[in-house]
C-alpha cells in the first residue's frame, strides 16, 4: 500500500526495534516539553513548580482524552492496511482527524473558560492559584494542535513510518528548549512565558505536521484532513479508542484527587513532588509506551494477515526488552531517587519529598512496563476492554488504600505508597489474564 510499511514480513526483532525507538524517543520529547518548563521553572522556586504541576494534572487529562482518536487511528489504520483495504485505512485516517478536532475544541473550551473554579479544587495559595490559571488559560487555546498532531502520529505509527513523528517532535522539542529560558528569564515573563513556548512549539509541529502530509509524504496515496462523519467509521474509532481514552481519562481524574491529597498532607512541596516525580516516572512509562505501541501496530498487521506465530513471537520479545530496561528504572529511583529530582529542584526540603516518592515508586516500575507492554498486545488484537477494566479498576482502589493509609499516621508518604502498590497489582493482574487466554485469542 502506498507510503506504508508492510509489518507482515522481515525479522520480527528488527522491525519491532525500528517502529519502538522513534515511537519511545517521541514520548520522551513529549515528556520532554513539561520537563523542560519545569527544570527552568524550578529555578524560580517550588511554588511556580506547584502552578504548573496542578495544570499539568489537567494537561495529563488532556493527552489522554487525545488518545481516543491517536489509538483509534494506529488500530483503525493499522488493521486497514493488514488487511490490504487502502480505501477504509484512508477513510479512517481523515475520521481520526475530524474526530481529533472536535474533541479538542470542546476539551479546550471547558478548560479555558472554567480554569479557575477546576484549579480552586486544588486548594492552593491564592496567589499560586492564580498563576495556574493564567497559565492554563494559555495553554488549551493550544489544545487543538495536540489533538491533531496525535493523530497524526497514530497514522504515521499505523503505516509504520515511526520515525516521521520522532523528527517532527524532536523540532518542537529544539524549538521549546530555546524559548523557555528566553521567555522566562529573558523577558521576565516567569510561567507565563513557559506557557507561551509551550503554545509556540506545538502549533509548530502541528503545522509541520501538515506540511508533511499535504506537500511531502503520499501517506496512504493521500486522504483528506476533514470529512464528514459516518457511523460505521465513527462507531469502530469509538470501540477501539474509548476504552483506553476513559482508562487514562479516570486515571487523570484519581490524580486530581491524589493531588490534592497530596497538597493537603505535605503542602505545596506535596503537590510539587507528586507532580514532578510523576514527569521523573514518565521515563520508565515512555519506554514501555513505545513498545506498546510498536508492538501494538505490528499486532494489528499481523494479525488481520492471519500470521498468529509473528504476533505470539513479538510478544516474547516485547516482554523480554521491557522487563529489562524495568529492572533498571525500578533501580535507579530505589537508589538515587533524591539525586534525580535534584536535577530538576534544587530546594533541599523539595529533594526529600521528592526523594521519597521515587524511591517507593521505584518498587512498582517492572510491573508498570508489565501492565503497558501487555496493553500494546490487547489493543493490537482489537481487545481494549480487558486492559480498561484492570486499569480503572486497580487506579480507582488508589483513592481508598491512600485515604486508610493516611489515617493509619503515614502522611503524605500514604500516597506514594498506595500509587506502587496499586501499579504493582494491575502489572501482575493484566499479564495473568492474558495468559489464561491466550490459547482462544492465538
Amino acid at each position: 500500500m502506498l507510503g506504508t510499511k508492510d509489518l507482515t514480513k522481515g525479522s520480527i526483532n528488527r522491525l519491532l526495534f525500528t517502529l519502538a525507538m522513534p515511537i519511545m524517543a517521541t514520548s520522551f520529547i513529549q515528556m520532554a516539553y513539561s520537563l523542560t518548563d519545569i527544570a527552568w521553572v524550578g529555578r524560580i522556586g517550588s511554588e511556580a513548580v506547584s502552578a504548573i504541576g496542578a495544570v499539568g494534572v489537567l494537561i495529563w487529562m488532556s493527552s489522554s482524552i487525545a488518545l481516543l482518536n491517536k489509538v483509534g487511528a494506529e488500530v483503525s489504520v493499522g488493521q486497514s492496511i493488514g488487511g490490504r483495504n487502502q480505501e477504509d485505512a484512508r477513510r479512517f485516517a481523515s475520521h481520526n482527524i475530524s474526530m481529533a478536532l472536535i474533541l479538542s475544541l470542546c476539551w479546550g473550551g471547558i478548560l479555558f473558560f472554567f480554569a479557575t473554579p477546576i484549579l480552586n479544587l486544588f486548594e492552593l495559595d491564592e496567589h499560586i492559584t492564580q498563576r495556574a490559571v493564567s497559565y492554563l488559560h494559555i495553554v488549551s487555546t493550544g489544545l487543538p494542535f495536540v489533538f491533531l498532531s496525535a493523530a497524526f502520529t497514530g497514522i504515521y505509527n499505523a503505516s509504520g513510518r515511526s520515525k516521521t513523528p520522532f523528527f517532527i517532535s524532536g523540532t518542537g522539542l529544539i524549538l521549546n528548549m530555546l524559548l523557555d529560558p528566553l521567555f522566562i528569564f529573558g523577558f521576565g515573563w516567569g510561567t507565563v512565558g513557559a506557557a507561551i513556548a509551550t503554545w509556540i512549539s506545538e502549533a509548530a509541529v502541528f503545522g509541520i505536521f501538515i506540511y508533511r502530509l499535504r506537500y511531502k509524504d503520499e501517506l496512504l496515496g493521500g486522504f483528506p484532513f476533514l470529512t464528514k462523519l459516518k457511523k460505521k467509521y465513527v462507531q469502530r474509532i469509538f470501540k477501539l479508542g474509548l476504552p483506553v481514552a476513559i482508562l487514562n481519562t479516570l486515571f487523570a481524574f484519581v490524580n486530581m484527587f491524589l493531588s490534592r491529597t497530596a497538597a493537603e498532607q505535605g503542602g505545596h512541596l506535596g503537590l510539587v513532588a507528586f507532580t514532578t516525580g510523576g514527569q521523573l516516572e514518565a521515563i520508565t512509562w515512555n519506554t514501555s509506551q513505545g513498545f506498546s505501541t510498536a508492538l501494538s501496530t505490528f499486532v494489528a498487521q499481523n494479525y488481520a494477515a492471519g500470521q498468529r506465530i509473528r504476533v505470539k513471537h513479538a510478544w516474547y520479545t516485547t516482554m523480554r526488552m521491557t522487563s529489562i530496561f524495568g529492572t533498571i528504572c525500578s533501580l535507579l529511583f530505589i537508589f538515587y531517587g533524591s539525586q534525580i529530582f535534584s536535577i530538576f529542584i534544587p530546594e533541599p526540603e523539595a529533594c526529600q519529598v521528592g526523594g521519597n516518592f521515587l524511591r517507593i515508586d521505584g518498587y512498582s516500575q517492572l510491573f508498570m512496563m508489565m501492565e503497558i507492554t501487555m496493553q500494546g498486545i490487547f489493543y493490537g488484537l482489537g481487545r481494549t476492554v480487558p486492559p480498561a477494566i484492570v486499569s480503572i479498576t486497580c487506579n480507582y482502589m488508589r483513592i481508598p488504600v491512600a485515604l486508610a493509609l493516611v489515617k493509619v499516621g503515614l502522611g503524605v508518604d500514604a500516597i506514594w505508597w498506595a500509587v506502587s502498590g496499586t501499579t504493582i497489582a494491575k502489572g501482575a493482574i493484566l499479564t495473568l489474564w492474558f495468559l489464561f487466554t491466550k490459547k482462544k485469542i492465538l
